[in-house]
């Protein structure tokens, strides 16, 4: 909900979009992997992409139906050759942070300084990782526009990186900050463990019968 709430509001969906390009644009350029610029805010309409300062929708409530990208921004060279990435709302990470939100804000018998204490390593940490993946993501797709993953294949460095290994990636790195955040919040530990409880149950009982045949 949370998320559908971000994507119904475009003034809301376009910050995220521009702060994550943004954010991507800095790290690139002060790790020295290239000059780039972010491009200008686009709409992705039924009819085809426009540039946002064109549309003629309302930036408070989404009244029509948007195509798949939504409102997004390309990314340029210095030289305004383009690069074969744009961001859309979902290169944010904002459905992992509204995860790790949701499960620390529940935990109603934690005191508020500790759930605050939790989100602010889980949303920052979150941010920062996913600046580095996008970054990845750009300076690998650009670098290497040519290569597949073997020959004949259609899965070429875009896809590969933010398809496969960006998000093998990305499972590590969440599960790594879970687990820091299991010490500093064993209440949650506690809580997913209670509701994984009857998942548990139903496949020991599968391999109970499984052996038992």
């Amino acid at each position: 909900i949370p998320y559908y709430i971000v994507y119904s509001i475009p003034i809301l969906n376009m910050e995220f979009v521009e702060m994550t390009a943004r954010s991507t644009e800095w790290l690139l350029e002060f790790a020295g992997l290239g000059s780039f610029e972010v491009g200008e805010m686009m709409v992705d309409l039924p009819e085809g992409a426009i540039a946002v300062s064109q549309w003629e929708g309302s930036r408070y409530f989404l009244t029509e139906p948007l195509g798949e990208s939504g409102f997004f921004i390309p990314f340029n060279h210095s030289d305004g050759t383009p690069v074969s990435v744009s961001f859309i709302l979902a290169c944010s990470a904002l459905q992992s942070m509204i995860i790790f939100v949701g499960a620390i804000v529940a935990l109603s018998s934690v005191s508020w300084k500790r759930r605050a204490r939790g989100l602010l390593i889980a949303i920052p940490t979150i941010h920062v990782l996913n600046v580095f993946r996008n970054a990845g993501i750009v300076w690998l797709s650009d670098t290497y526009p040519n290569w597949r993953l073997y020959s004949g294949s259609e899965i070429d460095m875009f896809d590969f990186t933010h398809s496969y290994a960006a998000k093998l990636a990305s499972l590590f790195a969440m599960f790594l900050m879970a687990t820091a955040l299991f010490d500093l919040l064993p209440e949650l530990h506690r809580h997913i463990i209670r509701i994984t409880k009857p998942l548990t149950k139903l496949f020991s009982k599968s391999e109970t019968k499984s052996a038992r045949s």
